[in-house]
Protein backbone atom coordinates (compact mmCIF):
# COMPACT_ATOMS: atom_id res chain seq x y z
CA UNK A 1 0.00 0.00 0.00
CA UNK A 2 2.67 2.48 0.94
CA UNK A 3 5.99 0.72 -0.91
CA UNK A 4 6.49 3.63 -3.02
CA UNK A 5 6.86 6.36 0.39
CA UNK A 6 9.06 6.63 2.88
CA UNK A 7 8.51 5.80 6.39
CA UNK A 8 7.12 9.08 7.24
CA UNK A 9 5.37 10.06 4.35
CA UNK A 10 3.83 6.76 5.23
CA UNK A 11 3.31 7.37 9.01
CA UNK A 12 1.32 10.85 7.76
CA UNK A 13 -0.69 9.15 5.44
CA UNK A 14 -1.80 7.06 8.33
CA UNK A 15 -2.74 9.59 10.63
CA UNK A 16 -4.40 11.53 8.07
CA UNK A 17 -6.40 8.99 6.92
CA UNK A 18 -7.28 8.21 11.10
CA UNK A 19 -8.18 11.61 11.05
CA UNK A 20 -10.47 11.64 8.17
CA UNK A 21 -12.01 8.55 9.65
CA UNK A 22 -12.96 10.77 12.35
CA UNK A 23 -13.75 14.18 11.06
CA UNK A 24 -15.39 13.27 7.73
CA UNK A 25 -15.63 16.96 7.13
CA UNK A 26 -11.87 18.44 7.87
CA UNK A 27 -11.56 22.31 8.13
CA UNK A 28 -8.67 24.55 8.52
CA UNK A 29 -10.54 26.65 11.15
CA UNK A 30 -11.55 23.21 12.97
CA UNK A 31 -10.54 20.76 15.46
CA UNK A 32 -7.94 18.97 13.73
CA UNK A 33 -7.52 22.09 11.45
CA UNK A 34 -3.87 21.85 11.37
CA UNK A 35 -3.66 18.68 9.21
CA UNK A 36 -5.64 20.06 6.26
CA UNK A 37 -2.11 21.39 4.80
CA UNK A 38 -0.97 17.37 4.74
CA UNK A 39 -3.85 16.19 3.52
CA UNK A 40 -3.73 17.97 0.96
CA UNK A 41 0.10 16.96 0.45
CA UNK A 42 -1.00 13.50 0.02
CA UNK A 43 -4.27 13.93 -1.29
CA UNK A 44 -3.80 11.40 -4.30
CA UNK A 45 -2.85 8.60 -2.43
CA UNK A 46 -5.14 9.27 0.28
CA UNK A 47 -8.18 9.21 -2.72
CA UNK A 48 -6.65 6.19 -3.94
CA UNK A 49 -6.61 4.73 -0.36
CA UNK A 50 -10.14 5.29 0.06
CA UNK A 51 -11.72 4.55 -2.99
CA UNK A 52 -9.67 0.77 -3.37
CA UNK A 53 -10.46 0.19 0.65
CA UNK A 54 -13.48 1.16 1.51
CA UNK A 55 -15.55 2.48 -1.88
CA UNK A 56 -15.01 6.57 -0.44
CA UNK A 57 -14.72 9.36 -2.46
CA UNK A 58 -12.77 12.08 -1.17
CA UNK A 59 -12.70 15.91 -2.04
CA UNK A 60 -9.51 17.82 -1.00
CA UNK A 61 -9.31 21.86 -1.20
CA UNK A 62 -7.23 23.88 0.21
CA UNK A 63 -9.03 24.86 3.30
CA UNK A 64 -10.89 21.87 3.74
CA UNK A 65 -11.48 18.30 3.44
CA UNK A 66 -14.45 15.98 2.56
CA UNK A 67 -14.84 12.41 2.96
CA UNK A 68 -17.73 10.76 1.90
CA UNK A 69 -18.72 7.71 3.64
CA UNK A 70 -21.63 5.49 3.52
CA UNK A 71 -24.71 6.11 5.45
CA UNK A 72 -25.28 4.19 8.48
CA UNK A 73 -28.96 2.73 6.70
CA UNK A 74 -31.58 1.74 9.38
CA UNK A 75 -29.28 1.87 12.36
CA UNK A 76 -29.53 5.25 14.34
CA UNK A 77 -26.51 4.15 16.60
CA UNK A 78 -24.36 6.19 15.02
CA UNK A 79 -26.38 10.12 15.20
CA UNK A 80 -25.25 12.74 16.69
CA UNK A 81 -25.95 13.05 20.41
CA UNK A 82 -28.91 16.14 21.34
CA UNK A 83 -30.23 15.90 17.98
CA UNK A 84 -33.74 14.64 17.94
CA UNK A 85 -35.94 13.43 15.03
CA UNK A 86 -37.09 17.11 14.99
CA UNK A 87 -33.45 18.44 15.29
CA UNK A 88 -32.66 16.15 12.34
CA UNK A 89 -35.58 17.85 10.17
CA UNK A 90 -34.87 21.23 11.03
CA UNK A 91 -31.13 20.21 9.61
CA UNK A 92 -32.43 19.12 6.29
CA UNK A 93 -34.94 21.75 5.98
CA UNK A 94 -31.93 24.60 7.41
CA UNK A 95 -30.09 23.22 4.71
CA UNK A 96 -32.64 23.55 1.65
CA UNK A 97 -33.20 27.07 2.95
CA UNK A 98 -29.43 28.41 2.71
CA UNK A 99 -29.18 27.54 -0.60
CA UNK A 100 -30.99 30.54 -1.66
CA UNK A 101 -30.53 33.23 1.24
CA UNK A 102 -26.93 34.66 0.04
CA UNK A 103 -23.68 34.70 2.00
CA UNK A 104 -24.95 36.95 5.21
CA UNK A 105 -28.72 36.40 7.02
CA UNK A 106 -29.97 37.64 9.97
CA UNK A 107 -31.07 34.56 12.44
CA UNK A 108 -35.15 35.89 12.65
CA UNK A 109 -34.85 35.69 8.78
CA UNK A 110 -33.30 32.61 9.02
CA UNK A 111 -35.76 30.62 11.48
CA UNK A 112 -38.76 32.23 9.52
CA UNK A 113 -37.81 30.85 6.64
CA UNK A 114 -37.26 27.53 7.95
CA UNK A 115 -40.70 27.04 9.84
CA UNK A 116 -42.13 28.30 6.37
CA UNK A 117 -40.65 25.60 4.67
CA UNK A 118 -41.31 22.93 7.83
CA UNK A 119 -44.90 23.91 6.83
CA UNK A 120 -44.40 23.04 3.37
CA UNK A 121 -42.86 19.75 3.86
CA UNK A 122 -46.45 19.04 5.73
CA UNK A 123 -44.54 19.68 9.80
CA UNK A 124 -46.91 20.96 12.37
CA UNK A 125 -44.84 23.90 13.76
CA UNK A 126 -45.85 24.93 17.58
CA UNK A 127 -43.82 27.69 18.79
CA UNK A 128 -43.00 26.07 22.01
CA UNK A 129 -40.06 25.14 24.02
CA UNK A 130 -39.94 21.74 22.11
CA UNK A 131 -39.69 23.25 19.08
CA UNK A 132 -37.21 26.15 19.52
CA UNK A 133 -34.51 23.40 21.69
CA UNK A 134 -34.59 21.55 18.22
CA UNK A 135 -34.26 24.74 15.90
CA UNK A 136 -31.86 25.83 18.29
CA UNK A 137 -29.98 22.09 18.30
CA UNK A 138 -29.56 21.95 14.19
CA UNK A 139 -28.53 25.55 13.89
CA UNK A 140 -26.22 24.66 16.80
CA UNK A 141 -25.08 21.35 14.73
CA UNK A 142 -24.33 23.57 11.36
CA UNK A 143 -22.44 25.66 13.34
CA UNK A 144 -20.01 23.08 15.06
CA UNK A 145 -19.57 21.92 10.94
CA UNK A 146 -18.25 25.64 10.12
CA UNK A 147 -21.45 25.92 7.81
CA UNK A 148 -22.80 28.81 9.71
CA UNK A 149 -20.89 31.33 11.72
CA UNK A 150 -21.97 33.55 14.32
CA UNK A 151 -21.13 37.26 12.82
CA UNK A 152 -22.43 38.65 15.50
CA UNK A 153 -24.69 37.50 18.61
CA UNK A 154 -25.38 33.43 18.61
CA UNK A 155 -27.90 30.78 17.48
CA UNK A 156 -29.82 30.70 20.74
CA UNK A 157 -32.85 32.85 19.50
CA UNK A 158 -32.41 34.86 22.66
CA UNK A 159 -31.85 38.37 20.75
CA UNK A 160 -30.91 38.94 16.96
CA UNK A 161 -27.88 37.85 15.47
CA UNK A 162 -25.94 38.13 12.19
CA UNK A 163 -25.16 35.04 10.45
CA UNK A 164 -22.53 34.26 7.90
CA UNK A 165 -23.16 31.02 5.50
CA UNK A 166 -20.08 29.25 3.91
CA UNK A 167 -21.57 28.36 0.57
CA UNK A 168 -18.39 26.31 -0.30
CA UNK A 169 -19.29 24.06 2.86
CA UNK A 170 -22.76 24.15 2.41
CA UNK A 171 -22.58 21.95 -0.82
CA UNK A 172 -20.16 19.36 0.50
CA UNK A 173 -22.60 18.50 3.42
CA UNK A 174 -25.33 15.86 1.46
CA UNK A 175 -23.34 12.39 1.04
CA UNK A 176 -26.76 10.64 -0.55
CA UNK A 177 -27.81 10.91 -4.04
CA UNK A 178 -30.95 13.21 -3.72
CA UNK A 179 -31.40 13.32 -7.38
CA UNK A 180 -32.06 9.33 -7.72
CA UNK A 181 -34.11 8.84 -4.32
CA UNK A 182 -37.92 9.08 -4.73
CA UNK A 183 -38.66 9.26 -1.48
CA UNK A 184 -36.84 9.40 2.30
CA UNK A 185 -36.75 5.83 2.54
CA UNK A 186 -35.08 5.10 -0.86
CA UNK A 187 -32.59 7.94 -0.12
CA UNK A 188 -31.32 6.10 3.34
CA UNK A 189 -31.46 2.79 1.20
CA UNK A 190 -29.27 4.82 -1.95
CA UNK A 191 -27.03 6.19 0.86
CA UNK A 192 -26.14 3.16 2.91
CA UNK A 193 -25.32 1.18 -0.49
CA UNK A 194 -22.25 -1.14 -1.15
CA UNK A 195 -19.43 0.45 -2.67
CA UNK A 196 -17.96 -1.41 -6.17
CA UNK A 197 -16.47 -4.24 -4.50
CA UNK A 198 -19.54 -5.63 -3.06
CA UNK A 199 -19.22 -7.66 -0.27
CA UNK A 200 -15.49 -6.57 0.56
CA UNK A 201 -15.99 -2.85 0.99
CA UNK A 202 -19.46 -3.74 2.94
CA UNK A 203 -17.83 -5.79 5.30
CA UNK A 204 -14.49 -3.83 5.87
CA UNK A 205 -16.73 -0.26 6.34
CA UNK A 206 -18.16 -2.09 8.94
CA UNK A 207 -15.19 -3.17 10.93
CA UNK A 208 -13.56 0.40 10.68
CA UNK A 209 -16.85 2.27 11.69
CA UNK A 210 -18.15 -0.11 14.26
CA UNK A 211 -16.06 -1.42 17.80
CA UNK A 212 -17.89 -5.27 17.46
CA UNK A 213 -18.72 -7.07 14.43
CA UNK A 214 -20.57 -10.38 14.85
CA UNK A 215 -21.26 -13.06 12.66
CA UNK A 216 -25.20 -13.14 13.63
CA UNK A 217 -25.52 -9.92 12.64
CA UNK A 218 -24.30 -10.19 8.91
CA UNK A 219 -25.76 -11.63 5.63
CA UNK A 220 -24.67 -15.66 5.24
CA UNK A 221 -22.69 -14.21 2.06
CA UNK A 222 -20.41 -11.12 4.16
CA UNK A 223 -20.14 -13.64 7.11
CA UNK A 224 -18.03 -16.24 5.03
CA UNK A 225 -15.83 -13.26 3.31
CA UNK A 226 -14.96 -12.09 6.72
CA UNK A 227 -14.23 -15.89 8.09
CA UNK A 228 -11.72 -16.66 5.01
CA UNK A 229 -10.03 -13.03 4.91
CA UNK A 230 -10.05 -12.23 8.91
CA UNK A 231 -5.97 -12.62 9.04
CA UNK A 232 -5.53 -10.40 5.89
CA UNK A 233 -8.02 -7.62 7.13
CA UNK A 234 -6.55 -7.51 10.54
CA UNK A 235 -3.16 -6.97 8.82
CA UNK A 236 -4.78 -4.27 6.66
CA UNK A 237 -6.44 -2.57 9.28
CA UNK A 238 -3.61 -2.42 11.37
CA UNK A 239 -1.53 -0.48 8.62
CA UNK A 240 -3.94 2.25 6.88
CA UNK A 241 -5.45 2.75 10.00
CA UNK A 242 -3.50 2.13 13.00
CA UNK A 243 -6.37 -0.41 14.37
CA UNK A 244 -6.06 -3.72 16.19
CA UNK A 245 -8.13 -6.28 15.96
CA UNK A 246 -9.24 -9.35 18.03
CA UNK A 247 -11.32 -12.04 16.43
CA UNK A 248 -13.31 -14.54 18.27
CA UNK A 249 -16.50 -17.31 17.15
CA UNK A 250 -18.79 -15.01 17.64
CA UNK A 251 -16.95 -11.80 15.51
CA UNK A 252 -14.49 -9.34 15.43
CA UNK A 253 -13.82 -6.44 17.39
CA UNK A 254 -12.07 -3.48 16.02
CA UNK A 255 -10.06 -1.34 18.49
CA UNK A 256 -7.88 1.89 18.62
CA UNK A 257 -5.22 1.71 21.45
CA UNK A 258 -5.44 5.44 21.28
CA UNK A 259 -8.76 6.09 22.05
CA UNK A 260 -8.84 8.05 18.60
CA UNK A 261 -11.23 6.69 16.26
CA UNK A 262 -14.83 6.77 18.40
CA UNK A 263 -16.81 9.80 19.63
CA UNK A 264 -18.10 7.44 22.12
CA UNK A 265 -16.13 5.86 25.18
CA UNK A 266 -16.69 2.61 27.11
CA UNK A 267 -15.56 2.18 30.07
CA UNK A 268 -16.60 6.03 30.48
CA UNK A 269 -16.58 8.39 33.86
CA UNK A 270 -20.34 9.49 34.09
CA UNK A 271 -22.68 7.65 35.72
CA UNK A 272 -24.30 6.34 33.20
CA UNK A 273 -21.39 4.11 31.78
CA UNK A 274 -20.00 3.92 35.47
CA UNK A 275 -23.30 1.86 36.22
CA UNK A 276 -23.46 0.05 32.84
CA UNK A 277 -20.02 -1.57 33.82
CA UNK A 278 -20.45 -2.61 36.99
CA UNK A 279 -24.06 -4.42 36.30
CA UNK A 280 -22.36 -5.89 33.34
CA UNK A 281 -21.14 -9.27 35.86
CA UNK A 282 -24.44 -9.15 37.12
CA UNK A 283 -26.08 -9.44 33.32
CA UNK A 284 -23.76 -12.08 32.27
CA UNK A 285 -23.97 -14.84 35.16
CA UNK A 286 -26.89 -17.02 33.33
CA UNK A 287 -26.07 -18.94 30.17
CA UNK A 288 -25.74 -17.58 26.83
CA UNK A 289 -27.47 -19.05 23.97
CA UNK A 290 -26.30 -20.89 20.78
CA UNK A 291 -25.00 -17.87 19.09
CA UNK A 292 -23.29 -16.69 22.67
CA UNK A 293 -25.40 -13.90 23.56
CA UNK A 294 -27.12 -13.65 26.63
CA UNK A 295 -30.71 -13.10 27.33
CA UNK A 296 -31.41 -9.55 29.58
CA UNK A 297 -34.70 -8.65 30.84
CA UNK A 298 -35.19 -5.19 31.40
CA UNK A 299 -36.73 -5.76 34.87
CA UNK A 300 -33.29 -7.49 35.67
CA UNK A 301 -31.35 -4.32 34.84
CA UNK A 302 -33.51 -2.37 36.73
CA UNK A 303 -32.86 -4.13 39.93
CA UNK A 304 -29.42 -4.35 39.62
CA UNK A 305 -28.72 -0.89 38.77
CA UNK A 306 -31.10 -0.16 42.16
CA UNK A 307 -28.67 -3.20 44.19
CA UNK A 308 -25.95 -0.22 42.52
CA UNK A 309 -27.43 2.50 43.66
CA UNK A 310 -27.82 1.76 47.26
CA UNK A 311 -24.21 0.04 47.76
CA UNK A 312 -22.86 3.12 47.05
CA UNK A 313 -24.61 6.15 47.44
CA UNK A 314 -22.30 8.37 47.37
CA UNK A 315 -20.74 7.81 43.70
CA UNK A 316 -23.54 9.09 41.19
CA UNK A 317 -25.24 11.78 39.37
CA UNK A 318 -29.02 12.39 41.60
CA UNK A 319 -30.19 13.19 38.09
CA UNK A 320 -30.16 9.61 37.63
CA UNK A 321 -30.47 7.72 40.29
CA UNK A 322 -33.88 9.42 41.43
CA UNK A 323 -35.81 7.36 38.67
CA UNK A 324 -33.99 3.99 38.09
CA UNK A 325 -36.49 3.19 34.72
CA UNK A 326 -34.73 6.15 33.13
CA UNK A 327 -31.40 4.92 34.32
CA UNK A 328 -31.82 1.15 32.85
CA UNK A 329 -32.82 2.99 30.15
CA UNK A 330 -29.94 4.99 29.81
CA UNK A 331 -27.60 2.08 30.36
CA UNK A 332 -29.74 -0.19 27.38
CA UNK A 333 -28.84 3.00 24.80
CA UNK A 334 -25.44 3.37 26.01
CA UNK A 335 -24.62 -0.63 25.74
CA UNK A 336 -26.80 -0.40 22.23
CA UNK A 337 -24.36 2.25 20.69
CA UNK A 338 -21.17 0.12 21.51
CA UNK A 339 -22.78 -2.93 19.72
CA UNK A 340 -22.89 -4.39 22.94
CA UNK A 341 -26.43 -5.21 23.29
CA UNK A 342 -29.43 -5.09 20.68
CA UNK A 343 -33.00 -5.28 20.84
CA UNK A 344 -35.74 -7.86 20.01
CA UNK A 345 -39.27 -8.60 20.43
CA UNK A 346 -38.20 -10.57 23.13
CA UNK A 347 -36.26 -7.89 25.23
CA UNK A 348 -32.26 -7.29 25.05
CA UNK A 349 -29.66 -9.68 24.38
CA UNK A 350 -25.89 -8.80 25.47
CA UNK A 351 -23.43 -9.84 23.14
CA UNK A 352 -20.56 -11.89 23.97
CA UNK A 353 -18.09 -8.65 23.24
CA UNK A 354 -19.43 -7.86 26.62
CA UNK A 355 -17.32 -10.12 28.40
CA UNK A 356 -14.29 -8.24 27.96
CA UNK A 357 -15.21 -5.64 30.60
CA UNK A 358 -15.95 -8.20 34.25
CA UNK A 359 -14.64 -5.54 36.67
CA UNK A 360 -14.45 -5.52 40.40
CA UNK A 361 -15.10 -2.89 42.98
CA UNK A 362 -12.04 -1.72 44.89
CA UNK A 363 -13.89 -2.29 48.12
CA UNK A 364 -17.12 -3.34 49.65
CA UNK A 365 -20.37 -1.31 49.55
CA UNK A 366 -19.83 1.88 51.94
CA UNK A 367 -23.73 1.02 53.35
CA UNK A 368 -24.71 3.03 56.39
CA UNK A 369 -23.56 0.82 59.58
CA UNK A 370 -24.79 2.38 63.05
CA UNK A 371 -22.01 3.09 65.08
CA UNK A 372 -22.15 2.25 68.89
CA UNK A 373 -21.84 4.96 71.16
CA UNK A 374 -18.83 5.29 72.93
CA UNK A 375 -18.56 6.75 76.30
CA UNK A 376 -15.29 8.25 77.35
CA UNK A 377 -13.53 6.65 80.59
CA UNK A 378 -12.87 9.38 83.30
CA UNK A 379 -9.34 8.71 84.73
CA UNK A 380 -9.10 7.44 88.34
CA UNK A 381 -5.79 9.63 88.71
CA UNK A 382 -3.96 12.14 87.18
CA UNK A 383 0.27 13.03 86.49
CA UNK A 384 -0.51 16.20 88.38
CA UNK A 385 -2.16 14.71 91.68
CA UNK A 386 -0.24 15.22 94.04
CA UNK A 387 0.73 12.04 96.23
CA UNK A 388 -0.68 11.90 99.59
CA UNK A 389 1.81 11.54 103.18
Amino acid sequence: MFDDLSDIDAANVVRCARTLLRRPLLRADGPDGELVSLVYRHRFVLQDLFARLLGYRLVVERRFARLYKAGPGEDDSRGVLGLSPRGYAYVALTMAVLIGIGRQTLLSRLVADVRAAAVEAGLEVVDDVVDRRALTAALRHLVSLGVLHETEGTVDMQTEALITVDTDLLGQLLTGPVGEASSPERLVELAARTGPRGVEHAVRRKLVENPVVLYADLPPEQAEWLRRNQRKESVLLETTFGLYTESRSEGVLAADPEDYLTDLYFPGTSTVARLALLALPSLLEDEPRADGRHPVARERLVEVCGGLVEDYPAAWSKQFTDDLDRLADEVLELLRRMGLAVSTEDGWLLNAAAHRWLPQPDGDPEREVEQPVVVPEVPSWSLFDEESV
